[in-house]
């Protein structure tokens, strides 16, 4: 299998062969039921195996990453359940992260989330999949980013560690306003410092996804 990473910088080889990792999951290059092959990982990005087996336990402590026996490594398919506790804490957590970069956000960091969203529309528009999914994921941390919280960014990340995969999945089947035009709502939120409304539409971007995201895990099960 050619995993969709490259090669690392060897003075921080366990770093990062996680650091790589963890954004194929997140941004969904990684996808649910995909088996990760320890040898194979490790001759593609040219390390030993020593760093590929350290960062897939590390991921499988964070439950981004199932180890079924110690040669099955996959990539988790979610129940409903779990999806369902995911959207929860996703919900309470970007609603907060979306109020607190009302408060904070930055001429700069407002020029980004703009090119970004720009950007995705543009992907989309070339059903660029892989470069709109991270794009997409792009966005929702760039506003915990904005939020100028160090934690909750990192909390949102792990949370979309498990969530990347599945929304790589369904995302295909999204309209453009799941896509793209809650973004858009965040955005002009932002520009008016309106942390109840930037709140509400990053909130009704979570959820307008949802269904679609049920839908393809109960087509797993």
């Amino acid at each position: 299998m050619n995993y969709p990473i490259g090669q690392i910088n060897h003075s921080y080889l366990g770093s990062s062969v996680y650091t790589m990792l963890r954004e194929a999951l997140i941004t969904g290059q990684l996808k649910p039921d995909d088996r990760l092959r320890i040898r194979e990982l490790a001759a593609q990005v040219g390390t030993s195996v020593t760093p590929v087996r350290d960062a897939i336990l590390q991921l499988a402590k964070e439950q981004a990453l199932v180890l079924k026996t110690p040669r099955d490594i996959r990539v988790p398919q979610l129940t409903e359940d779990q999806f369902k506790e995911i959207r929860t804490l996703r919900l309470a957590l970007e609603g907060t992260g979306a109020e607190l970069a009302a408060a904070h956000i930055t001429p700069k960091m407002l020029e980004k989330i703009e090119e970004n969203i720009r950007q995705n529309r543009l992907a989309i528009d070339e059903k660029n999949l892989r470069e709109a999914l991270q794009l997409n994921s792009e966005f929702h941390l760039f506003l915990a980013q904005a939020a100028r919280m160090p934690l909750l960014t990192q909390f949102i990340g792990s949370l979309w560690m498990r969530t990347g995969p599945l929304i790589a999945q369904a995302y295909a089947h999204f309209s453009v306003q799941m896509a793209i035009e809650h973004h858009e709502d965040v955005l002009a939120a932002l520009q008016q410092h309106d942390a109840s409304a930037a709140r509400q539409a990053i909130q009704s971007d979570i959820l307008d996804g949802s269904e679609t995201m049920l839908a393809f895990i109960a087509m797993d099960q």
